[in-house]
């Protein structure tokens, strides 16, 4: 039997002489800082006198500085060198916040737990409408999800969520959220999910978005595109989005480039952004 070989160099990747990609820091890029771990977007960069500098904020608001140092950052977990842009960063205004000195961000924003382990699921699920939903759901959630223990379950239409409710058994200790696509007053989603929400007062919770698909919770300056266009009723959605932007008329490849775009809660709208924390939250409650 052969040993496995191991390197004897110990030295962490971003410290290594090796050629990394140059990045602009342009306004609003999210990258972690290698050796404390914060993680934020791009605010501004300085000129000093101890070299260039680039400000990031987190999501409560808190500002840190630091030199624009080579392999000094990751980028979607790839180490780069950030580089001051073509064009000046605007600054920004100060924001309140809290997160601590060194703490690492999750892709929703909350301060994530090394080490962390999965929890035993909870006897709580959360149903999400339509499988594009429960993918993005998962990509910016996911952390967070696993370290409460809640499992994300798929939920084909609104029509059947009455089925799905009874079949569930929710209860105090096993709350039921519900996100569901277009909920709009007087649509067919509403009176279905105040039927079932009356029914299951206080263990079931059904919110949605505004948008007619989850692409548009995704904002348009994360795809490089100025809004998302305007598609004449009586045609499918997605294939005029593709139309009209240009792209193959291909939905699923569509939503994967999409999908791609998203690396944070600041890539999402905040229609969408409050509706799955509520979701959390309320599934996460203690039992009455």
């Amino acid at each position: 039997m052969r040993s496995r070989r191991y390197d004897s160099d110990l030295t962490p990747p971003w410290k290594k002489p090796t050629a990394v990609p140059e990045v602009p820091a342009d306004p609003d890029l999210v990258v972690e800082e290698v050796t404390t771990g914060f993680c934020g977007a791009v605010i501004r960069c300085e000129k000093t006198t101890i070299g260039p500098t680039v400000t990031l904020e987190d999501r409560f608001g808190k500002h840190r500085v630091f030199p624009m140092e080579p392999r000094g950052f990751l980028l979607e977990g790839r180490v780069v060198t950030l580089v001051r842009p073509a064009a000046p960063a605007p600054g920004a205004g100060a924001g309140a916040g809290a997160a601590g000195s060194g703490q690492r961000l999750t892709a929703s924003g909350s301060v994530a737990v090394p080490g962390a382990r999965a929890r035993v699921a909870r006897a709580g699920r959360l149903y999400v409408e339509g499988r594009h939903d429960a993918e993005l759901v998962e990509k910016v959630w996911g952390d967070d999800l696993r370290i409460e223990g809640v499992v994300v379950e798929y939920l084909g239409g609104v029509d059947d969520l009455p089925a799905v409710v009874r079949e569930f058994g929710p209860a105090p200790d096993a709350r039921l959220g519900v996100l569901v696509d277009h909920l709009v007053p007087g649509s067919k989603e509403s009176r279905i999910a105040a039927e079932v929400g009356a029914a299951h007062e206080g263990d079931v919770l059904v919110v949605g978005h505004p948008y007619v698909d989850v692409w548009e919770a995704v904002k348009p300056s994360s795809l490089g595109i100025d809004a998302w266009p305007s598609v004449p009723r009586g045609q499918d959605w997605k294939t005029g989005v593709c139309r009209a932007l240009g792209w193959e008329e291909n939905t699923g490849a569509a939503w994967q480039r999409i999908l791609a775009a998203v690396h944070s809660y600041k890539d999402l709208q905040p229609q969408l952004l409050g509706r799955v924390e509520e979701l959390i939250d309320f599934v996460t409650a203690p039992g009455e």
